[in-house]
């Protein structure tokens, strides 16, 4: 069985409010020179290999369900074992 990765992050030019709340908190604590981006991970598995059109399956629903592209991006990839 393999593993695809969908990892969906905001876009650089949209605001990223809970990313600023980590930043804000690791700084309290001490943690100095760190910026948060706060995102999502989906892994998929998949039953027999990971084919071209399998992968383009996986990205069709990213692009459809998984994220929301008017203020995020993805990138989907090959989790190896």
């Amino acid at each position: 069985m393999a593993r695809i990765v969908v990892d969906v992050m905001p876009k650089p030019e949209i605001l990223d409010p809970q990313g600023k709340a980590v930043t804000g908190a690791l700084q309290r604590l001490g943690h100095q020179g760190l910026t948060v981006r706060q995102g999502k991970r989906f892994e998929i598995e998949v039953d027999g290999e990971v084919t071209d059109e399998r992968l383009d399956e996986v990205r069709q629903a990213a692009e459809t369900v998984l994220a929301n592209t008017v203020i995020e991006q993805f990138d989907v990839r090959v989790e190896e074992a």
